[in-house]
């Protein structure tokens, strides 16, 4: 584990990017780090020319509900969903300020994912994003393999069982629950402000990745936004079921690398690559 290392080939401030390429920010998940989550994917993107840049974020402590995640060494990721959104803010602000781009292209893995639209719709982030590319991301919510449903149902009927549970996967496990207020507002089925604003932007193009495999984010075509011509759904396995990737080691699927290498580039890269997983797992 390298949590306060960038990983290769990420977080060159003097990176400027080549004609007709936006930089590209790289979103960690739930309880995992930039370098450990992008370890396989930032030096590939920069070898292929791209500036690239990557975050650490939502680190906070127990007091602050963070979960078991605040004890484990490494562990980011484990904030609200929202206090996360208000700490990329500036981070983006920052790639697209000393890289003199007028937009990004982002790519999330699992709570990544979900961050990304919230922070773009929130912060209006969809003004400075090209294109959003997600692994396993939690864009309808997880059943936590039916914990978090389990105890919103509960909890509905006036027993609150959700806080302990919150005490253990932390404040964005919860926020990434299914029908939790985070992914209603997301999804544009919450009453916050702005909340009639668009589940998907018609500016930006959406690629949704999903696994079979996946154990974290549950049923895994949750992961899908479906019915809108701006988001290509991806299943990983599709047209090469030997790509047997879980949550975690997706983003170090070569498949999955290349599914982000095509639609960032399709001319350059127009086939996807097709192997077995490697199986490592980033923690």
């Amino acid at each position: 584990m390298n949590p306060r290392v960038a990983p290769p080939g990420a977080n060159d401030w003097s990176c400027k990017p080549k004609a007709g390429q936006n930089p590209v920010v790289l979103l960690h998940g739930t309880w995992e780090n930039a370098y450990d989550n992008w370890a396989a994917f930032a030096p590939v993107l920069k070898k292929a020319g791209y500036c690239v840049f990557t975050p650490n974020y939502g680190r906070t402590d127990l007091l602050d509900v963070g979960g078991l995640g605040t004890i484990l060494p490494g562990t980011n990721g484990v904030a609200k969903v929202g206090r996360s959104a208000e700490q990329i803010d500036p981070y983006i602000t920052k790639v697209l300020a000393k890289t003199g781009a007028k937009k990004v292209n982002l790519i999330g893995h699992s709570q990544g994912g979900l961050l990304a639209r919230y922070w773009m719709k929130r912060f209006n982030g969809h003004l400075k994003v090209d294109k959003l590319i997600t692994y396993g991301a939690t864009n309808n919510g997880t059943t936590l393999d039916g914990i978090g449903w389990l105890g919103r149902s509960i909890n509905n009927v006036g027993l609150d069982v959700l806080a302990p549970v919150t005490l253990l996967v932390g404040s964005a496990g919860i926020d990434q629950t299914i029908d939790s207020p985070t992914v209603k507002y997301v999804n544009n089925r919450a009453p916050f402000h702005d909340s009639g604003q668009k589940r998907v932007y018609p500016d930006v193009e959406y690629t949704i990745v999903g696994s079979r495999y996946d154990e974290v984010t549950t049923p895994y075509d949750l992961t899908f936004l479906p019915g809108y011509r701006n988001v290509k759904n991806v299943t990983l396995q599709n047209g090469c079921e030997q790509d047997t990737s879980d949550h975690i080691s997706m983003s170090y699927s070569p498949r999955a690398l290349s599914i982000a290498l095509h639609t960032l580039d399709p001319q350059r890269y127009p086939k996807l690559v097709c192997s077995s997983s490697p199986w490592f797992f980033s923690f």
